[in-house]
């Protein structure tokens, strides 16, 4: 699954249907693969805008 995502993240034209089967042979069903897709975009969101507005990491968690 983390291949997966990473391969969304960084480089999200190269996912093939290969790889949704891949996960699909590990037991993720159509649902689950959907839910890892939306989860990965949602944090590349979050990042992209923190990152874009200069956003810093509350002085507790650094």
């Amino acid at each position: 699954m983390l291949d997966y995502v990473e391969k969304l993240t960084r480089e999200p034209s190269s996912v093939s249907r290969a790889d949704v089967s891949g996960l699909r042979s590990h037991g993720f069903t159509d649902a689950d693969v959907l839910d890892i897709a939306q989860i990965a975009a949602y944090f590349a969101f979050v990042n992209r805008i923190a990152e874009g507005l200069g956003v810093e990491l509350e002085s507790h968690r650094t």
